[in-house]
């Protein structure tokens, strides 16, 4: 039975939280992915999506991307494998904080925008994700076990320890199907998920089309749930010269910020559903 997870990236929008947007997509998906002070977002915004995915039983994920608000993390910046690290790990370790307090686990951690397609091929930028992501994790834990431990200390008193394969083991990190980046993750001892895009058109070497040209994004929910349906059943898509690419993903993503993006939401999982395919969110042991 082909098994695949439906993610959205959120928490980016707070017009999309205020009109009720964001919570209609909640219905349709299964991950979400949200934006941790980089790109997009605060702490107000990351409690108001948490709380909508406990609700909604929706996993949640840290987004993280490069710190650029001005340009939605969309566009390439030169930074350091060790600042790209430091960023990552501070955009994380919010997010886990936040969800903590909501009584919420990280399932996953997906990267934003021009990181995400950067490190897609740049395997020093995937392994500074890597290392950001157990940073966060390990400061996340070590904090937690200090105040479970000792509550009469303060959060400055705890010391951060060296990340460890076993607390890597329970986030999974998602990355483009096919792409190095996902070995790079691997080898970083996570668990990943490969991801394909139901509302995105590819390249002929399995890349994501510019969003600079026109059909970049798969705006028709009904196209947009063909392309997801391919995807699932025969791991396969059609790039933009016609050709047929070859796709193995465990994961889907359709983009909040895409006009109509409730509509297309709701449409990919019901095609989905009606086919056989169960749609359900990801898990450390079934990556």
């Amino acid at each position: 039975m082909k098994r695949i997870d439906l993610n959205c990236d959120m928490g980016e929008l707070p017009e999309a939280i205020a009109d009720g947007t964001q919570e209609a997509l909640m219905r349709s998906i299964t991950s979400v992915n949200i934006a941790c002070g980089g790109h997009a977002g605060d702490e107000q915004t990351m409690k108001t999506t948490i709380e909508q995915a406990l609700r909604w039983n929706v996993a949640i994920g840290a987004h993280p991307g490069y710190p650029d608000r001005e340009n939605f993390g969309r566009l390439e910046l030169k930074m350091s494998p060790e600042a790209v690290a430091e960023s990552v790990c501070e955009q994380v370790h919010a997010l886990a904080e936040v969800a903590a307090m909501c009584g919420a686990k990280l399932v996953h951690v997906k990267p934003h925008g021009a990181l995400y397609n950067q490190a897609v091929k740049n395997r020093e930028l995937a392994e500074a994700i890597a290392n950001g992501v157990a940073k966060a994790l390990s400061l996340h834990s070590t904090l937690k076990n200090a105040i479970d431990c000792h509550p009469e200390r303060s959060e400055g008193s705890a010391s951060l320890s060296s990340p460890t394969r076993g607390l890597c083991k329970d986030v999974i990190l998602v990355g483009l199907a096919g792409s190095p980046m996902l070995d790079v993750f691997r080898e970083a001892g996570f668990a990943v998920a490969a991801e394909a895009f139901a509302d995105r058109r590819y390249e002929p070497d399995g890349t994501l089309r510019s969003r600079k040209y026109d059909d970049a994004l798969i705006r028709n929910p009904e196209e947009a749930a063909w392309q997801a349906l391919g995807i699932a059943e025969r791991g396969a898509v059609i790039a933009s010269d016609g050709s047929e690419v070859f796709v193995d993903a465990q994961t889907l993503c359709i983009h909040g910020d895409t006009p109509g993006a409730p509509e297309i939401a709701a449409t990919v999982a019901r095609t989905l559903r009606e086919a056989g395919v169960v749609v359900c969110s990801l898990s450390p042991t079934s990556t």
